[in-house]
């Protein structure tokens, strides 16, 4: 049984950051939507959504984060009050204000968000009775984004990325995010219950790219809460190695105290302690990302 690689030493994830800052500004690009997903919750989704937010953003990638949790906690981890929030994203499901009208700027990590609370959870009742509900985002992030191009002519587009950070189930809150994203990013941890959920997150992205979305795929897969001391977690690793090939991600997210106490602060852990094992691991994700987008852009066209 082959066993993981382990999370790159903190000089090695520092010096691969600065690598990939260091041919900054480079040729213009596609926004690129990524919902990150989870069927299962508990494997690290909004703390992979606000860290991954705050790092891109620190290797110069403009980046919107759109909350489509009633829970709020990406909200709250961007350093946002949700309750003080008077529009979110669901006004913007149900078309009563754009992208534009509702977003902020998280004061602890720079990025752009779009917040939500609990205001979110009567969403799906009213969605229901709404014509294309599945596709009420992406309408919304179309247009957004055709405003923004307008408003900039012919230079690059606003964001970078946009990142949705969906409920840890499959709801039409999911479905919205699905229908409206390039790719899906999926956190898990290296446990058996972990890979039967993946299971099932792999046949609903199968059926959303069937019925609604057939340009959405697998952005990767990204290890979290690793303990490489568990023999568990280095045969589930192995296995995820074994089916999803170069869709996993090199890059491994430890257990760290500093990611789990970042949201209390209302911080990313970059924000927290930038040198924490958690904040180097997702630089590194980032950095990751970045180099794979490269290596794609680069890469010849096929006939």
């Amino acid at each position: 049984m082959s066993t993981l690689e382990p999370l790159p030493a903190p000089d090695a994830a520092r010096q691969a950051t600065r690598a990939d800052e260091s041919h900054v500004p480079r040729a213009p690009r596609a926004t690129r939507i990524i919902a990150i997903a989870n069927q299962k919750g508990g494997v690290g989704k909004t703390t992979t959504a606000v860290n991954l937010a705050a790092s891109l953003n620190a290797m110069k990638r403009r980046v919107l984060l759109i909350d489509l949790d009633p829970q709020g906690n990406a909200t709250t981890g961007a350093g946002v009050d949700k309750r003080a929030c008077k529009e979110t994203v669901y006004q913007v499901l149900l078309g009563e204000r754009g992208i534009a009208d509702v977003r902020v700027t998280s004061p602890s990590g720079g990025f752009d968000l779009v917040p939500a609370n609990r205001e979110l959870a009567g969403a799906e009742v009213e969605l229901v009775e709404l014509p294309e509900r599945e596709m009420r985002l992406k309408d919304a992030l179309a247009e957004a984004l055709s405003q923004m191009r307008e408003a900039i002519a012919e230079v690059l587009p606003e964001y970078d990325f946009v990142l949705l950070d969906c409920p840890p189930s499959l709801s039409l809150l999911t479905l919205n995010g699905l229908c409206a994203a390039d790719s899906v990013l999926i956190p898990m941890q290296c446990e058996y219950y972990a890979l039967e959920g993946l299971s099932d997150l792999v046949q609903t992205i199968r059926k959303v790219r069937s019925h609604l979305n057939p340009a959405l795929e697998i952005e990767g897969l990204l290890r979290t809460m690793y303990d490489p001391r568990n023999t568990l977690g280095q045969n589930v690793g192995a296995e995820l190695e074994k089916h999803f090939g170069d869709k996993l991600y090199r890059t491994i997210v430890p257990r760290n105290v500093r990611l789990a106490e970042a949201p209390s602060h209302g911080v990313p852990a970059l924000t927290l302690e930038p040198q924490s094992k958690g904040a180097v691991a997702y630089l590194a994700l980032a950095g990751e990302m970045l180099r794979r987008m490269d290596d794609d852009a680069s890469r010849p066209a096929t006939p």
